[in-house]
C-alpha cells in the first residue's frame, strides 16, 4: 500500500455524515451540531482524507485570535486504525502546514492531545510541535481527563514577516 492512493477532499453537506461517523469511531469524545456547521464553512481548513476512494480520515481546523495572536487550532485530525502508518496523517498535517505557510500570517499552530496518547504526541513532535502546557480536567467523561497542549511556533509574538516590531 502506498500513498499514491490517498488524497484530500472537501467536506460538503453531501458527505458531512461520513465525517460524523469517522469522528465517532476515531475520537473518544463526541462533537455537537455547531462543530459540524462550522466545519462546513471552514473551506481549506477542513478536509476528508480518502484512501482508494474510501473516507479513512479527516482534519478540521479553525482560526483562533485569542491571546493577542493569530493561531491555527487543529480541532480534530484522525485516521481509522487500519489505515494508520500509510502517510495519511502526514498528508493531513502537511496540508495544514502548507495552508499556514501560504497565508503567512499565523503565529502558531496548536491542538490538544489526551496525556496518555503517546502515539499522537510522538507523531506531532515529528513536525516540530512541542508540549507547551498541560490542562487538567480538559476532557469531560473520558479518562484520563487531562490534555497536553501541543504547539508549533511559526513566529515570535511581536514579529511580523520576520521583522521584530
Amino acid at each position: 500500500m502506498t500513498r499514491e492512493n490517498s488524497e484530500l477532499g472537501n467536506i460538503t453537506p453531501h458527505n458531512i455524515k461520513q465525517l460524523k461517523r469517522l469522528n465517532s469511531v476515531v475520537f473518544p469524545v463526541s462533537y455537537n451540531d455547531k462543530f459540524y456547521k462550522d466545519v462546513l464553512e471552514a473551506g481549506e481548513l477542513a478536509k476528508l482524507a480518502y484512501y482508494n476512494d474510501i473516507v479513512v480520515g479527516a482534519v478540521c481546523c479553525r482560526i483562533d485570535t485569542s491571546e493577542k495572536s493569530r493561531r491555527l487550532y487543529i480541532m480534530t485530525l484522525g485516521c481509522l486504525y487500519p489505515y494508520r502508518r500509510l502517510g495519511i496523517g502526514t498528508m493531513m498535517v502537511q496540508h495544514v502546514l502548507s495552508y499556514v505557510e501560504q497565508d503567512g500570517n499565523f503565529d502558531s499552530i496548536f491542538l490538544h492531545v489526551q496525556v496518555n496518547n503517546e502515539g499522537a504526541i510522538d507523531f506531532y513532535k515529528k513536525f516540530g510541535f512541542e508540549i507547551v502546557e498541560t490542562k487538567e480536567h480538559y476532557y469531560k467523561r473520558i479518562e484520563p481527563a487531562d490534555a497536553h497542549v501541543l504547539q508549533k511556533t511559526l513566529r515570535n509574538k511581536g514579529q511580523t514577516n520576520g521583522i521584530i516590531e
